[in-house]
């Protein structure tokens, strides 16, 4: 994989300002060969982010601290993820057919389970940062290892998995276009990634973000038919939450 390569990927999973000379030549359609950076974009994202809590949490306290942290995620990412959450939510618990669901989830207006989804996933965020730093975790390591966690395991609904519409939605880029390398590659250099941080207990709260995401991913396969763009974007928040919460 090349610089360039991982450069637009960088670009394309966050708002870190990328020059455009810096990704000259990738085209679109290439994407699918930088899925294995996924863990190395959710270092660079969790980094700055837990940097964020690090230098607010010993003057404002744990839980401002912690929403601070989550909120450097959201502009990190220009809320890509919160938004593909919410869609996801206002679709899938709308008790519609599977046609009408996928048509909520391309309205680009928030519905009340979209919203409350968003509410409870922050709210969530901020009580278990908080309660990670009342136990005394290293912060700037384990949110790190979080966000590499949820880029890592967001490739379970892309792997043998099939696009739920058809069309150019920007998660058509990888849905069922992974092969088993390539799958292989991003696992295992996200928990390469989590050991150094944070050793053997992130890896055990890797494997445990992975069982979930794994349910999930078979849960959103058989009630839309395969994944999307909103499917993936609402893993990696989950796959975050899900492994700090396997560290407490």
């Amino acid at each position: 994989m090349s610089l360039r390569l991982f450069l637009a990927t960088l670009q394309f999973m966050t708002r870190i300002p990328v020059p455009s000379r810096w990704t000259q030549g990738v085209e679109i359609d290439q994407y699918v060969r930088g899925i294995a950076s996924f863990p190395l974009v959710g270092l660079i994202v969790g980094v700055l982010a837990s940097a964020v809590f690090t230098l607010l949490a010993p003057w404002s306290g744990a839980p401002l601290a912690a929403l601070g942290y989550v909120l450097a995620l959201a502009l990190l990412t220009g809320a890509l993820h919160l938004d593909g959450l919410a869609d996801t939510c206002d679709g899938v618990f709308s008790a519609r057919k599977r046609e009408r669901m996928l048509e909520i989830m391309r309205d680009s207006r928030l519905g009340t389970n979209g919203g409350l989804a968003l509410i409870l996933l922050i709210l969530a965020k901020v009580l278990v940062v908080s309660e990670l730093s009342l136990r005394g975790a290293s912060m700037l390591m384990a949110l790190t290892a979080a966000s590499v966690a949820g880029r890592s395991a967001i490739i379970l609904l892309m792997y043998r998995q099939r696009c739920a519409r058809e069309g150019s939605g920007l998660g058509n880029l990888y849905i069922g276009r992974v092969n088993g390398y390539q799958a292989l590659l991003t696992l295992l250099g996200g928990a390469i990634l989590i050991a150094l941080l944070i050793r053997w207990s992130g890896v055990l709260a890797l494997a445990i973000t992975l069982l979930v995401i794994g349910l999930l991913a078979m849960y959103l396969h058989r009630r839309l038919g395969g994944q999307t763009g909103d499917t993936l974007g609402a893993s990696v928040e989950v796959g975050e939450l899900v492994f700090l919460l396997a560290l407490l």
